[in-house]
This record gives C-alpha cells, structure tokens and sequence, in this order.
C-alpha cells in the first residue's frame, strides 16, 4: 500500500512521516450520524456532536426510510382485507390513503429525527445537514456513507428493533462491512466515550497503525489513558502439526522432512512470532513518544481475536480502536476476521479505522531489521556521503518485500534497482 493511501474513498489520509509533519488534532471534519431515536442511535448523536464539537468539525444526520417496501408490503396484505375493502373502488380508495399515510407519515418522522439531532448541534454550536433517505436502509447509509461528504460514520450497534441479548443489528453490520469511511459503533446506550480508557490493537498492518493514530488523538483529547495491546497465537503451530501427524504416511513424513520441519516451527517461528509482536508494541511507543503521549503496551498471547476480547472484557474501554482489514488481508475482503469478531463480541464501543499509518523506515527498522556481517560490509563500500541515503533505500526495499534480515544479496538487489549500473558491478562483484 502507497504511503497515505486509505482503503476507500472519503477515508482521511496520513501521510507516511514522523508526527512533527502530522496534524495532532481529531482527524474528523465531516461526521455522518445515523439517527433513529433509539437508545444506541442517541448515544451515538451525542458522541458525533462532541467529536464535531472538539474537532470543530460538523454533522449530518441521516435517517433512512422505506416508503415504498411499505407500498409493497401492503399490496402483499391486500388479500387478506375483509371482503368490504376488496371492492374495486374501495380497494383503490385503501390504497391512495395508505400511499399518502406512509410516505407524508414516514418522511414527517424521519423529519421529526432530524429536528433533534439538529437542535442537539445547535446548543453545542455544531454545524449541521439534515439528510432524509428514501430507500433500504442498509443501502442508503452506505451510499451516503461512501458519498465522498463524510470521514466518520457514527452508528448505534441496534436499533429500534433491537432483541435483548443480541449484541449488533443487522443494519449496523451491513453498514459496518460496506462503509469506505471510518466507522464508530457505538455499543453500550449508557457510556460515554470520554470515560476511557481507550485500548487500541496493532499488528503490524499500516491500518491498524492508522487506527494507532486516531486512538492517541481521541486519548489527547479526552485526556484517558491509552493502552496499545498485540495479540499472537503460540499454539497454531503445534495443534497444524499434531493433526498432520496423524494424516502423514511414513514416506510422505519422510518426504515432508516432518520432524525437522516440527523443530523449526518450535525453535524458530513459534518464539519469533512474540519478538515480532512485541517487535509492533515497541513501533506503537515510539509513534506515541513522537506524539508526547505515554502508553502501556500489553503482549497478549491467543487466538488474537479471543484474547484482545477478553482483554477487553477485563479492562473495560470506552473505546476499542482496530484496524477494519489486518496483516493479512487481501483484495476485495470488506472486513478482517478478527475485527468482525471483535465488532460482535465486545462490549464497548468500536472504532473500525481505515486510516493508513506507515511508521517512518528507521522506526521500523530499529525493531524489526537486522544486517548481516556480509551486508555491513558491502555498505561499507557506498561514498560515506550517500551512505545513509543508501540504507535507508535498502531498507525500505527490504521492508517492501517483508525481509527482517538485511544480507548481501538483498543489498545487491536493492542496488541494481536503485541503481542499475552499479547494480551489476556489485552482481559481478558477488559472483567472482
């Protein structure tokens, strides 16, 4: 992913610099809020007016409303009318006054909605729009949504028809999957955000160090803690290869070089998996530090999604702050495993953030990147001069192609890209 790119359209960009070149203030400036006077639709217009309201920001309230599926709906009815209504003249009567009914009453309440919400930005001097929909709901907020007028959207998890013990509604996961923008579900009806704490969840992905961002920003601005958790899975590795030991023929095991196979995992990958992640925690300290922010960083250890959740359970955010899509994600996928599962199960508020953070290449490089001796020394023979241009082209090359240790061919490649001329010499150099 290019340095500030975002994963669609409307979504704020952060560029790929230290925080001296970033704005430290709230990164909304144009809050969409989906409003339909239920309990979770009002702590979300509350929420949206004091953002707009830090962020000098302003909202549009928009409320989504299906006339014609209740024309349909009642032509789907109309067999089932005492006798008296099924008349021609009386069924034709029937339905002009329902038409009329349905659509001046259900644009007077959707209306009705909106003269709230407005009166709720006036008294806190918030702009705002008024946005009556006509259509699905689902697809309406999305598409306004994903307009290119908004950076937020704030939305209730449930809505009027909410079922006691269901944690999100229909409307708000579908929206939640299909937005382009940043997305706040608000979960608990009775919490404040600025309550806090605020946790935020990283795993290396440039979108959940985007969601790093926003979540050291909101700590700012709130003045609560800020928690930056990683979770890894130790135990993956052994459960895969204690069920492939049960499938594997002896030739297909000795093919497979299982055992050796098996040790590598245990000596190498298994405990290089918590470096790693701890390797994310010690990026997420210095974005902070940059920030003049203090956190506490916390290696959870698990299923990621089952252990962030139960995390979550014990300290009790306001806020959870994750990236929508993660490490692994690939083209097309609308929402990450973890952070569907997360959405669902946790009980505070969620932040779905599509902002797009690369930390800056030295950063990276002091947690994660290694050089080889071999590689130390061809740098050696770069002009002290454009040494540390050099390093850091390569390690940006290295970087871009998932490398954590630096060794001479990775030099030689970086170089005859940058640098083709030069690039063979040192490929002949490596060959003689």
């Amino acid at each position: 992913m290019a340095d500030g790119s975002v994963a669609g359209a409307g979504a704020p960009q952060v560029a790929a610099s230290c925080a001296t070149q970033e704005l430290r203030s709230l990164p909304y400036r144009r809050i969409l809020a989906a409003v339909d006077c239920s309990d979770h639709s009002s702590r979300a217009l509350a929420e949206a007016v004091a953002l707009a309201r830090g962020a000098s920001a302003e909202v549009t309230g928009i409320h989504a409303y299906a006339a014609r599926l209740h024309d349909l709906r009642f032509r789907q009815m109309e067999g089932g009318l005492p006798e008296r209504y099924r008349q021609q003249d009386a069924l034709e009567q029937q339905r002009e006054i329902h038409n009329d009914l349905v659509t001046r009453g259900l644009t007077l309440i959707a209306d009705s909605y909106l003269d709230q919400a407005a009166r709720a930005c006036r008294d806190a001097s918030v702009p705002f729009a008024h946005c009556a929909v006509e259509g699905k709901n689902y697809r309406a907020l999305t598409e306004e949504a994903n307009s290119g007028r908004h950076d937020l959207l704030v939305i209730g998890a449930q809505g009027l028809g909410a079922v006691p013990g269901a944690e999100l509604g229909t409307v708000c996961e579908r929206v939640a999957r299909r937005a382009a923008i940043d997305v706040l579900v608000i979960k608990d009806a009775g919490r404040s955000l600025v309550d806090g704490p605020v946790v935020a969840a990283v795993d290396g992905s440039e979108l959940a160090f985007g969601a790093l961002i926003t979540a050291i920003a909101l700590a700012q601005s709130w003045d609560v803690p800020l928690q930056v958790v990683a979770a890894y899975d130790p135990h993956f590795h052994y459960v895969a290869f204690n069920r492939i030991s049960r499938v594997l023929s002896e030739e297909a095991s000795r093919t497979f070089r299982f055992k050796e196979q098996e040790k590598l995992h245990e000596e190498v990958i298994d405990s290089g998996l918590a470096r790693i992640y701890q390797g994310h925690l010690r990026i997420a300290q210095s974005i902070a530090a940059e920030r003049g922010v203090a956190i506490e960083t916390v290696l959870l250890a698990g299923k990621p999604h089952a252990a962030i959740e139960k995390h979550v359970h014990e300290a009790r955010p306001s806020l959870l702050a994750i990236g929508k899509l993660g490490i692994h994600a690939d083209a097309g996928l609308d929402i990450g495993g973890n952070a569907e599962r997360l959405l669902r199960n946790v009980e505070c508020a969620v932040l779905l953030s599509q902002r797009s953070h690369r930390p800056c290449v030295d950063a990276l490089a002091a947690v994660t990147t290694a050089w080889t001796t071999e590689a130390q020394s061809r740098m050696e023979c770069v002009p002290e001069f454009a040494r540390k241009m050099a390093r850091m082209a390569i390690l940006q090359y290295a970087q871009e192609r998932g490398h954590t240790v630096i060794t001479e061919k990775i030099v030689a490649e970086a170089t005859a890209l940058l640098c083709p001329g030069h690039g063979r010499s040192a490929r002949a150099d490596m060959d003689r």
